[in-house]
């Protein structure tokens, strides 16, 4: 899973958001590091939605503006945890190697 698509899944797992609030939440997730652009994050969404992973769920008028909202779904909630397990162990493995000693105490 590209990281912007388990940013994104992050993003949405514990709240609905707009797209401008998907985009924060995602940079503030990673600390900064990725920064999604609008083309980018709509693509993404409409990817996630044809999978079947996200869904819109409501809209709303600001300052003469529509914003849709998106939600998470149960596979996309299964596939966001799926992928963090993943992650966390492919990083446990990675810092095993980056600790002295720890690698020739394992062998």
């Amino acid at each position: 899973m590209r990281e912007a698509t388990f940013l994104t899944l992050a993003a949405l797992a514990d709240q609905d958001l707009h797209g401008y609030g998907i985009i924060s939440e995602v940079k503030r997730l990673s600390g900064g590091r990725v920064t999604l652009g609008p083309g980018t994050l709509y693509g993404t969404l409409d990817r996630l939605s044809d999978q079947g992973l996200v869904q819109p769920s409501g809209t709303e008028v600001v300052d003469g503006r529509l914003r849709r909202y998106y939600r998470i779904t149960e596979g996309g909630l299964s596939a966001v945890r799926s992928e963090a397990d993943e992650r966390a162990a492919t990083l446990r493995a990675a810092n095993e190697r980056l600790v002295p000693g720890v690698r020739g105490a394992l062998a």
